[in-house]
């Protein structure tokens, strides 16, 4: 359906006042007004990027979106969405996306789009894990169930882990910690070669992406290896289980893809481009992001039986776990059959897109994304979150059916295939790169909505007071505002997290785009990840009882969009990115060695006139403001817009050139990694490409400052 453009705002629902007229630019001041509480009016801290009037207009259109907001709505999608498992490349899943579409195109939204990639995503034939000496024990690989939840009696298919390498091994069992690298350079300090072993190994010890693990065990020359979940890190030993408590029972297993999307995100087969039809593919065996070992998850209960029977000497303390047994290393004398056949197939995935066109600029684009697929009911993972998005959808398409349409246009995508390797988002972002790169404001994540009451946030430091002023406006379920809870007589500089790793969606847009991204989750005591028990009554229970944060994040979500697509001049500042970077080097610098072997004076430089330069952005935009100069207001939209996209290397970080980003990539294990392609190098010892990417970020510092010298009309 076509919503009509307009000049007036129609009369807000409950009794709001009517504000006065939506389009024009009147420019930019730092102080304004924000609302405190739902549906409440009051003095507060600015709304960045709005100048006095527009700012009451954007308070009053939030008060009128938070109003409209329903937990009982937003629960009911939220049941739809946890009925039935709905992996990615499932009949279920495609369903849903349909469902989803349907709804978005009810509620008025425009171009709405199925987006279908036919990708590689391999099903299981068979998965078995079998204990044959010193006793026999037959691993179950499958979840109990309880009376009180029926859902737990549905079937959950194979329990498997996405992209394991097929095959039939026997070997010596060995008991790796974590199965990071110093875990099997300790063992190997104490004679144990994990060559031609099979490696037990824990999720989090510390934590550690398993696709890491798996390249780890694959560079260790292991048979396969075995991941499960001590109950010192989400079980028992943490507080009561499922289904009396958060935390995971003894039967729970954490399902997840080992791909090495570190390397290379999105389909194994189309490493850089979209995996549409007609797409070049290369062979399975080319891609680099495939792993080449056999691995598979367990539950505790199905662990237990093989420590136990494991020999040689005691682990150390810090590997000692929550299970009421001496941790050994063995080899042996436990033997161990693993079985993995994998179908190899190719997939169909299914994005859905829709979007509100802007009534000003509908050229510059606010991208809001979710992920749909689970590994199998995903209550938290992704379903709050879609919950969430369709919620804020039905909210954000009923005040464009009155006539208040933004500025700017608002895509919502749906994404599939997330939990395989960031599939869905990652090829969208390669199909539509071009018009991306060129149009889009910002990227606002959010994967899981709700696992508890205690707010995060993750961004581009450019986007910090975006994120701290929205959480400011909204009032918290358990009193007071998401602000005051989150910061808990913290400063607020200091609450967003700046340091970004991988992990979601918004992956392909950060690090391959070069595009301003927010990441967005209420977060609590949460032991059933993957798991079956990630269900309906998990959420219901302990979760989000009356989903009242789940709704919140819909406030949260739709009023950080509509700040960016409304605002009079985009409200980034750049200053603190100049801040972070300051950081970032100073952090470099006091690595060990490279005060000897690396200069960073002309690095240090460049950050100097580049917070220089960030300073004279404000003092222009705020002289735009006060000359009420619409045109100009207008040219440094459009110039602010592309600030970040000059943080792009042209090639690469070395040896995974897809991360393009010079401050920001993820570590193998999906921790943050800042100056990535500097750290890279230093952490391997290679000083002449250190120096060589040293000079390749002091020329992205350099053109990032010149991006901003333009913006103040230096240059």
């Amino acid at each position: 359906m076509r919503m009509k453009a307009l000049g007036v705002w129609a009369a807000p629902a409950r009794g709001a006042t009517a504000p006065g007229s939506l389009i024009g630019v009147r420019g930019l001041v730092l102080l304004g007004l924000a609302l405190v509480a739902t549906g409440a009016r009051a003095q507060a801290p600015a709304i960045r990027g709005f100048e006095p009037t527009s700012a009451r207009r954007q308070a009053a259109l939030e008060a009128d979106l938070a109003a409209r907001l329903s937990r009982d709505s937003t629960g009911a999608y939220f049941r739809v969405f946890t009925e039935r498992p709905h992996p990615a490349g499932s009949v279920r899943n495609r369903e849903l996306a349909e469902f989803l579409a349907d709804r978005l195109r009810q509620y008025g939204w425009e171009d709405v789009t199925l987006h279908r990639y036919d990708v590689l995503l391999p099903w299981p034939d068979r998965v078995s894990v079998t204990m044959v000496s010193p006793s026999r024990f037959e691993a179950s690989l499958v979840e109990d169930g309880y009376p009180v939840d029926r859902d737990t009696y549905q079937d959950a298919g194979p329990t498997y882990l996405g992209m394991s390498a097929s095959g039939d091994v026997t070997g010596e069992l060995i008991y790796a910690n974590s199965g990071n690298p110093a875990d099997y350079e300790l063992l190997k300090a104490r004679g144990i070669d994990p060559a031609g072993k099979i490696a037990l190994v824990r999720y989090s010890n510390p934590y550690s992406y398993r696709g890491f693990k798996a390249l780890t065990a694959e560079r260790y020359g292991l048979k396969a290896m075995l991941i499960y979940s001590d109950p010192a890190e989400d079980g028992f030993a943490r507080g009561p289980t499922f289904p009396d408590g958060p935390w995971g029972p003894e039967s729970h297993i954490q399902r997840g893809a080992i791909s090495y999307d570190f390397i290379v995100p999105g389909d194994p087969l189309t490493p850089g481009w979209a995996s549409i039809d007609g797409a070049r593919r290369i062979a399975e065996a080319e891609s680099r992001a495939v792993p080449r070992i056999i691995a598979v998850p367990l539950s505790y209960r199905d662990a237990r039986p093989l420590l136990a029977a494991l020999g040689g000497s005691e682990a150390p303390e810090a590997w000692r776990g929550g299970l009421p047994m001496t941790y050994r290393l063995g080899p042996g004398p436990a033997t161990v059959r693993v079985v993995v056949t994998m179908d190899g197939k190719t997939r169909s995935i299914w994005n859905v897109e829709a979007r509100i066109r802007g009534a000003v600029e509908p050229d510059q684009t606010v991208v809001l994304g979710n992920h749909r697929d689970a590994w199998v009911f995903g209550a938290v993972d992704p379903s709050s979150g879609t919950a969430t998005q369709l919620e804020l959808a039905r909210v954000l398409g009923g005040l464009v059916r009155e006539g208040k349409r933004p500025r700017r246009t608002i895509v919502m995508a749906s994404w599939d295939a997330e939990e395989w390797h960031l599939t869905g988002s990652t090829e969208w972002g390669e199909q539509f790169a071009e018009a991306l790169g060129r149009q889009a404001v910002a990227y606002l994540n959010v994967d899981g909505s709700t696992s508890g009451s205690r707010f995060g946030a993750s961004a581009v430091a450019s986007l910090n007071p975006l994120v701290t002023e929205t959480a400011r406006a909204v009032a918290d379920p358990a009193g007071g505002t998401v602000l005051d809870r989150w910061a808990r007589g913290q400063a607020v500089d200091g609450l967003v997290e700046n340091t970004l790793g991988s992990g979601s969606d918004y992956t392909v847009f950060l690090n391959h785009l070069g595009l301003p991204i927010v990441d967005l989750a209420f977060g609590g005591p949460y032991g059933v990840y993957h798991s079956i028990y990630d269900n309906y009554y998990w959420m219901t229970h302990h979760g989000d009882p009356g989903f009242r944060y789940m709704t919140t994040m819909a406030e949260v979500w739709g009023r950080m969009a509509l700040r960016l697509a409304n605002a009079d001049a985009l409200p980034f500042d750049f200053r603190l990115t100049a801040d972070r970077v300051r950081r970032f080097l100073a952090d470099l610098a006091g690595v060990t060695g490279v005060a000897e072997r690396l200069d960073l004076r002309a690095a240090n430089a460049a950050g100097r006139r580049l917070a220089a330069a960030a300073e004279r952005v404000e003092a222009a935009v705020a002289a735009a403001v006060a000359a009420g100069d619409a045109d100009r207001l207008a040219t440094l939209n459009r110039r602010l817009l592309l600030v970040e996209r000059a943080w792009l290397l042209p090639e690469g970080i070395p040896g995974r050139p897809w991360f393009r980003h010079a401050l920001y990539a993820p570590k193998f294990t999906y921790a943050a990694m800042e100056l990535p392609g500097v750290r890279e190098a230093v952490d391997d010892g290679d000083w002449p490409r250190a120096r060589h990417q040293v000079s390749l970020l002091t020329e992205r510092l350099v053109a990032v400052e010149r991006a901003l010298a333009g913006i103040s009309g230096e240059r």
